[in-house]
């Protein structure tokens, strides 16, 4: 008897030890708050939603190539702080500034002139960044889709949070001076 004992009580803890951690995980799953991602439209699809409902448009202007893209794609726009602030404020676009298609908005085509080419930038990007061919390039558009401004390069989600609400929240509009605006601004992200 004493031999059957011992394994049906290892048998027994090791079921009790594991029912308790999977407890202690569901519990720690409710308590972490969900992470609203980024929904990335296309230019075009962002463009249509706005004639719908009229939102600003966030435009991440991209390459394939480009470390500091990636860099940002995997650290501040997976913050969950700019992420919820973005998908609430912003139609979302990733452009890629050398792809190879033709885009058509209002009857204007925009081309890559050399499609097949290396690093041949596609007309679209190069009209919405003004000529100025940096990567990353973010464009802000208001809700009539009418050019804001252009901030380039990579930014931490600490310092990328007050670009978001200074465009967000229209101090931009308001002639607000960035040095002042920034200067005041109170971010959630520490």
């Amino acid at each position: 008897m004493q031999k059957a004992f011992f394994p049906i009580l290892t048998a027994f803890l090791i079921f009790s030890l594991s029912q308790h951690a999977l407890s202690q995980n569901k519990g720690k799953e409710k308590a972490t708050p969900s992470v609203e991602k980024i929904r990335w439209y296309s230019f075009e699809e962002a463009y249509q939603l706005n004639k719908k409902k009229p939102k600003k448009i966030f435009i991440d202007v991209f390459t394939d190539w480009c470390g500091w893209c990636k860099k940002m794609d995997a650290e501040t726009f997976t913050n969950p702080v700019i992420s919820k602030y973005m998908a609430k404020n912003f139609y979302c676009v990733k452009l890629n500034a050398e792809r190879k298609d033709t885009v058509i908005i209002d009857g204007v085509t925009f081309t890559n002139p050399n499609p097949t080419g290396k690093r041949s930038t596609h007309q679209l990007a190069i009209d919405l960044l003004k000529g100025n061919m940096s990567y990353p390039s973010y464009v802000f558009l208001n809700e009539k889709c009418q050019w804001m401004n252009i901030v380039p390069g990579f930014y931490t989600a600490k310092d990328f949070e007050p670009f978001l609400h200074y465009f967000g929240e229209d101090a931009y509009e308001k002639k607000i001076p960035w040095d002042d605006f920034k200067a005041s601004f109170e971010g959630v992200i520490k």
